[in-house]
């Protein structure tokens, strides 16, 4: 089973670095984002398994996008990124409907086929 997911940054290098390292773990990207309000429309579109956030995007942060994204009803793993340190617990992420953050620096070593695959 393919595991989908949508990445959302609005730096085109990283997209690509994330792409490349999503497939290097078996995971298929369907859509790439720069901003907030498209990776709603990239979701509802593609129906993702998970969506890889950056934090800081030109029109929203991606704490408020995982909460659009929790309301649209359907099941999605939303693994937080940045650059920045750690700033939230895990409840503040859980209630914006994020399973996981995980600094840019360190998603090489990152288990992300375990962070987006659906929960049995």
């Amino acid at each position: 089973m393919s595991v989908n997911v949508v990445v959302v940054d609005d730096d085109p290098g990283f997209r690509r670095i994330a792409r490349a390292l999503l497939a290097a773990r078996g995971l298929h990207v369907v859509a790439e984002s720069s901003d907030g309000a498209s990776a709603v429309a990239a979701v509802r579109e593609h129906r993702p398994d998970g969506v890889l956030l950056d934090l800081h995007l030109p029109d929203e942060d991606g704490l408020s996008v995982a909460r659009a994204l929790a309301q649209e009803g359907q099941p999605l793993r939303v693994v937080l990124t940045s650059t920045d340190p750690w700033a939230w617990s895990a409840e503040e992420l859980a209630g914006a409907g994020i399973v996981s953050f995980v600094a840019k620096d360190r998603l090489f070593d990152t288990d992300l086929k375990a962070l987006f695959s659906p929960t049995a």
